[in-house]
């Protein structure tokens, strides 16, 4: 119709005039967003760097013995609700390949509330109780999830989590990049738009298809982890830890704030690191929990 009524000619600048002001103007809406700016400096890295660099640095850790503070809590979207326990100070002892030991404390009192050692296979567990304390034995492999999310805490979340592993040389690696953005900590500053690595870790599952073991998110402005996903052999995210506040530690790099969600069981745990000791020799007593004659060990499926 617009044809028929409009001279040839006129068509163009016509539907500009028409259309210009409806179509642009007025129908124009201005939305406030939140201002970022890129870092000063960052670094730029090739998959084979960031391999040898995870894989150096996991090389270099032998024993860790730290002194922490445990924050534990249940709940999420499941739930609609988060539950946040009493934090508990203690101790935790790594040994590779897989020897592990969580000692917590009771707060005041400083007697045990939390042991449990790992040789990688099986841990023991003990559990401070107003009824006496509970022992527990089992397999690191949760056979028979709980419908309690924490009931399901295993030895291999802290060591996994604790540690980020190095490439095995059966493991495959691939490289993509993204960006996190970091909120300033003075007030009307811009966002921080941090460029970062994902490093894919993954396996040969059948013929040519791959799978996701884990994650690992590097920041291009340390170069050092700030996130580890790692999968299960369904491919969904079990673990997320979190990496924050570096600190050296005769010359090593290590997180003092660890953050470990369990999305699937609906638990988390946050790790604040006090003091800490890398590559000193340790007892191997410290590995060891014996039990009591006489008691009564659940074994946990």
């Amino acid at each position: 119709m617009l044809k028929r009524l409009l001279p040839k000619r006129l068509l163009p600048s016509s539907l500009i005039l028409l259309l210009g002001p409806v179509g642009l103007t007025g129908c124009t809406t201005v939305r406030l967003v939140q201002q970022v700016q890129a870092p000063e400096v960052y670094r730029t890295a090739s998959v084979e760097q960031l391999e040898k660099e995870v894989s150096d640095r996991d090389a270099a850790l032998k024993t860790l013995k730290a002194s922490v503070v445990i924050t534990a809590s249940v709940g999420g979207g499941k739930t609609g609700k988060v539950t946040e326990y009493t934090s508990f100070k203690g101790y935790i002892y790594v040994q590779k390949p897989r020897d592990l030991r969580v000692l917590l404390q009771v707060p005041v009192f400083g007697s045990r509330a939390m042991d449990m050692v790992s040789n990688g296979e099986t841990f023991t567990l003990m559990r401070a109780s107003t009824h006496g304390d509970i022992w527990m034995q089992g397999s690191n492999t949760v056979t028979t999830p709980s419908k309690n999310g924490l009931e399901n805490l295993r030895p291999p979340v802290f060591f996994d989590s604790l540690l980020v592993p190095g490439v095995k040389p059966e493991e495959y690696v691939a490289l993509n990049e993204s960006t996190r953005v970091i909120q300033p900590q003075i007030k009307n500053h811009p966002a921080i738009a941090e460029p970062d690595y994902d490093l894919a870790v993954m396996k040969k599952k059948a013929g040519n298809i791959l799978q996701t073991e884990r994650v690992i998110h590097i920041s291009r402005v340390t170069m050092l982890p700030i996130e580890q996903d790692i999968y299960d052999e369904g491919g969904q995210i079990v673990t997320v830890a979190t990496y924050d506040k570096y600190q050296d530690f005769n010359g090593q790099k290590f997180p003092t704030v660890i953050n470990i969600s369990r999305p699937i069981d609906q638990y988390s745990l946050k790790i604040e690191v006090t003091k800490l000791e890398l590559n000193e020799t340790l007892d191997p007593d410290q590995f060891v929990l014996e039990i009591p004659e006489g008691v009564t060990v659940q074994k946990m499926p």
